[in-house]
């Protein structure tokens, strides 16, 4: 696959490889700055999502730029994606075999950005990029690296609504994706974004 954000963009809009494709109204490749050192990967778009070809704009979606902004940083700052790039039926978890068909995308994407830190938000993410022995509650919360590139599993916001115990787990990836990105000098922050993130601190700054 020849990689530029035009023709990735292209195939994807053309992509039939699986049947998710029927039945849904637009594609949902990914948004956010194509050269950015952090890049979030969630499962598959949601209802919201689909109407408007954009990646975590529903309610998970504004829990997740909370979450973001919890750590000094901002939407525009990140890029953000999902493993399936058409929403499942029903919302369903996507099968193996239409992750399987859409990683070439991702992949695509990965190289593209060139991230140093990914986060990969709820267990169809981290079983797509670290495999399938991955497992959400076990793993969520420790780094792997691979190639250079460090890569930490959480909770997908969407778990965080429906069980507000996990937020404080969650909260705590977030702090370590932070300090991580402080400590390779991933971000140069301005000092508002600095401050937005330091005095972030508890588990209830992810509302």
């Amino acid at each position: 696959m020849q990689v530029s954000w035009d023709s990735l963009h292209a195939e994807i809009e053309a992509c039939s490889r699986c049947s998710l494709c029927r039945g849904i109204r637009r594609k949902v490749p990914g948004q956010g700055n194509g050269q950015s050192p952090l890049m979030l990967i969630g499962e598959g778009p949601g209802a919201e999502e689909d109407a408007q070809g954009l990646a975590f704009v529903g309610a998970a979606g504004q829990l997740l730029t909370r979450m973001i902004a919890a750590i000094g940083l901002s939407r525009e700052q990140v890029y953000i994606c999902n493993v399936v790039k058409c929403r499942p039926p029903g919302n369903r978890t996507p099968l193996p075999e239409e992750a399987e068909a859409c990683l070439p995308f991702l992949r695509a994407q990965f190289c593209l950005v060139r991230p140093r830190v990914i986060v990969l938000l709820g267990a169809t993410a981290a079983r797509a990029v670290l495999g399938e022995q991955c497992r959400i509650t076990r793993d969520r919360g420790i780094w792997t690296e691979k190639k250079g590139v460090l890569f930490m599993p959480t909770y997908h916001p969407a778990a965080l609504l429906r069980d507000e115990s996990k937020k404080r787990d969650a909260w705590h990836d977030f702090q370590a994706v932070r300090d991580k990105l402080k400590e390779i000098g991933a971000f140069q922050a301005d000092q508002d974004g600095e401050r937005k993130g330091e005095n972030a601190g508890t588990a209830s700054s992810i509302p």
